[in-house]
């Protein structure tokens, strides 16, 4: 008699035609706005930080509302980009982005603070000799004065179509410093350029302004210029109306320069408005793949490893720079060019780092993950994750960290699911790491301790703090959502590291973990959580596989039948799969055996033979090869058409998969063998030595398989799996050797 068990299994499907896809789709991300043409932008405000912007046009979504306790500044002073100009006609304004912003202070940009610091650019050029003064007076007085002169000009007689005018001098202006070499800081007149430039601000043209910002930043501005360039780049980044502005200008070079070479210490809110201004850019995907043509990533390298070493001094304006460059990375990681890079540029450590010195920042944190959420979906950035020293042992301190905050707050929770999806994919494919998350200290009590906190027993599980939302019953509902959506990315960590041969049996003796699991199948039904209790009953079946006398699961089998059959009876076909490869296992005990014989299983089980499906079929022949080891169950088996379904099964599925024309083959055996060939009728016999005839000619069978990449591996299932049950079959249904 043959024995059917059923091994622990991924609780997702592989992909076979792309294996690195094998995993649920990362976390649907709560802040993010789903994309669309025009792309809308990914928004979140942090409650209580040091500074805000201004109240943003538009719906904001309710959860990104910075609350009442953030009075916003007003936008009292500042540059317009609602109402600039662009050379086809007047410009309409677009959408007003928000920041990730709550650390970005409002830019304030007035005409006369671009001047600051004037005194010393003057300076400049005062080591020049008389030759070189004498050639860049002619250029002056022949060229660039005159141009300063037109720009004036054509300012104070502002009109429709001055604004198109005033760009093509700044591109002239321009053309000729570049032409002379008198960008940076080696024209001697410098101040007087950047003065007339200055002024031209106030028109308030967003076209206008990008000009005047790309040359300020080509003739090597700092100090107050600097950062007020950079705030006015910021602000009319905002709107992404302007984002054409800004792909068809060359001034992306210029902001990259300045992360390139700008210090922390002297230039950190530039760097700061800089960034923030890329962050906002990165939303729009023409804008995004110039970002990589550009080697965006190889800057943020860069810069990443200057704010993580930067001065105690400098650690608060380096953590808010780094909410903007997670955030723009985490815009990068979406476009599927950026993974080479990413890791020949090794991002994924660099950012382990920034988690190590900024562990307790929600914002930083929330943006790593959401990054390591995206990345770790694929093969060779699994790879690079699962190759950064320690990186398990910091993903269970982070967790630790920030569920303890606010255990309603959505932006932890963000957080929180998307550490243990990223563990989800790691140890989807890997048994090394099964095992280093296992042995990581304190592994098991936290994630049981998230079990704990996320099981919603009832509705008082997690008491509102403060006063009721707004939304009543629907804010509730999302918050349930929430945490079902924790508790399916936990249970599949713990599906995954049951695979392990040494995890397993360590987790079937863990008393909590199964009576947590075996709490969800109480509280929860399939059709209001169907993943998740497909991910809890994938985790029984892995761990059911280790039947161990120490095995808790073992001693509360009974109970996890009755249980099962609310899967099993479900509309859900993953739920009934599931529940099927858990009664597969569980069914190697009679006392099981005998539960689904008189609860009628068994029927239910006969019937899932004429799926369609080849995994349902192989899971509904190993209950079946199993109940068969007792001998009244076969006839009653018989009875319900079992034989005759066993025997389609193997003539629709056997050739293509080899390893269910085995199963089949154990079913058979066990049921018609020892003396019950009765069972079988004449038609059914004979059908049967047919199918199996033609499956055991040994040079026909290879050829069955299109696919001639995978001729080995099924010829070789065919001689393991398949071939010795079934000659042992066929030796049962042939007639005696009469002559012998």
């Amino acid at each position: 008699m043959f024995v059917w068990y059923q091994k622990p299994n991924l609780p997702v499907t592989c992909d076979a035609q792309d294996p690195f896809k094998a995993f649920p789709r990362p976390p649907t991300d709560p802040l993010e706005v789903k994309r669309g043409l025009p792309r809308a932008r990914a928004r979140f405000l942090r409650a209580g930080s040091l500074t805000t912007l201004s109240p943003v046009e538009g719906h904001m979504d309710e959860r990104l509302n910075p609350g009442p306790r953030q009075k916003q500044p007003s936008a009292k002073g500042l540059p317009s980009t609602d109402h600039s100009e662009v050379r086809s006609g007047p410009h309409k304004p677009g959408p007003r982005r928000t920041a990730s912003e709550s650390r970005i202070k409002q830019p304030g940009i007035r005409p006369t603070e671009c001047g600051a610091g004037r005194g010393t650019e003057l300076r400049n050029g005062d080591t020049t000799t008389s030759t070189e003064e004498d050639s860049e007076s002619l250029v002056w007085n022949n060229t660039i004065a005159p141009l300063l002169r037109q720009l004036e000009s054509v300012a104070a007689g502002s009109n429709e179509g001055s604004v198109d005018h005033l760009c093509d001098l700044c591109e002239g202006l321009h053309g000729t410093l570049a032409g002379s070499d008198m960008l940076g800081r080696r024209c001697k007149r410098r101040s007087g350029i950047l003065r007339t430039l200055f002024r031209l601000i106030d028109l308030n043209s967003a076209q206008l302004n990008l000009h005047i910002a790309k040359l300020c930043l080509a003739l090597c501005i700092s100090g107050n210029n600097l950062l007020n360039i950079c705030k006015l780049s910021f602000q009319i980044s905002r709107s992404e109306s302007n984002d054409i502005l800004f792909h068809n200008n060359s001034i992306i070079d210029s902001f990259l320069g300045v992360l390139s070479n700008e210090d922390v210490s002297s230039s950190g809110e530039a760097l700061l408005y800089c960034v923030g201004t890329l962050k906002f850019l990165s939303g729009n995907n023409a804008i995004l793949r110039l970002l990589l043509e550009k080697n965006c990533i190889g800057v943020a390298q860069n810069l990443i490893q200057r704010l993580c070493t930067a001065e105690d001094t400098n650690f608060t304006i380096a953590g808010h720079i780094l909410v903007q460059l997670t955030a723009t990375l985490r815009n990068l990681a979406d476009h599927p060019d950026s993974r080479p890079v990413f890791i020949s540029f090794s991002i994924l450590s660099e950012l382990d780092v920034v988690l190590r010195h900024h562990r307790r920042d929600p914002d930083i944190c929330t943006n790593v993950s959401r990054i390591y959420s995206k990345l770790s979906s694929y093969s060779e950035c699994r790879l690079a994750l699962a190759q950064t020293p320690d990186c398990y042992q910091l993903f269970l301190e982070l967790l630790s960290i920030h569920h303890q905050k606010q255990t309603n707050c959505t932006l932890n929770k963000d957080l929180v699911v998307r550490f243990l999806f990223t563990l989800g994919n790691l140890t989807a494919k890997s048994d090394d790491a099964r095992q280093q998350l296992f042995q990581c200290e304190g592994c098991m009590d936290m994630l049981l301790q998230l079990y704990v906190t996320y099981q919603r027993r009832d509705d008082s599980a997690h008491p509102q703090k403060g006063p009721p939302s707004p939304s009543g019953p629907q804010a509730s509902a999302v918050s349930v959502q929430e945490d079902e959506d924790v508790l399916v990315k936990l249970v599949r960590v713990l599906a995954n590291m049951c695979i392990h041969p040494a995890v397993g049996p360590a987790l079937a003796t863990n008393t909590p973990c199964i009576q947590l699991l075996m709490e969800t199948l109480e509280l929860k039904s399939v059709q209001e959580s169907e993943e998740l209790l497909v991910n809890v009953a994938a985790t029984i079946n892995n761990l059911s596989f280790y039947q161990e006398e120490s095995s808790v699961l073992r001693r509360s089998q009974l109970t996890i039948s009755k249980l099962m059959l609310k899967l099993l009876l479900s509309s859900s076909m993953d739920a009934m799969l599931e529940a099927t490869r858990v009664y597969g296992n569980l069914s190697q005990s009679k006392d099981v055996r005998d539960f689904i014989m008189q609860n009628k299983v068994h029927q239910f089980v006969v019937t899932l033979l004429d799926s369609k499906s080849t995994e349902m079929c192989f899971s509904a022949c190993g209950v079946l090869t199993n109940l068969t080891l007792d001998p009244p169950n076969r006839l009653s088996l018989s009875e319900e058409g079992a034989a005759a379904k066993l025997v389609d099964c193997l003539r629709d599925f056997g050739a293509g998969d080899w390893q269910l024309a085995g199963q089949v083959c154990q079913a058979l055996w066990n049921m018609i063998g020892g003396g019950s060939e009765k069972l079988l009728d004449t038609q059914e016999r004979a059908s049967l030595l047919e199918i199996l005839t033609t499956y055991l000619d040994e040079e026909e069978a290879p050829k069955w398989i299109e696919n001639e990449d995978m001729r080995d591996y099924h010829r070789a299932c065919w001689e393991l799996e398949f071939l010795p049950v079934a000659q042992k079959v066929m030796k049962m249904l042939q007639p005696p050797d009469r002559t012998a």
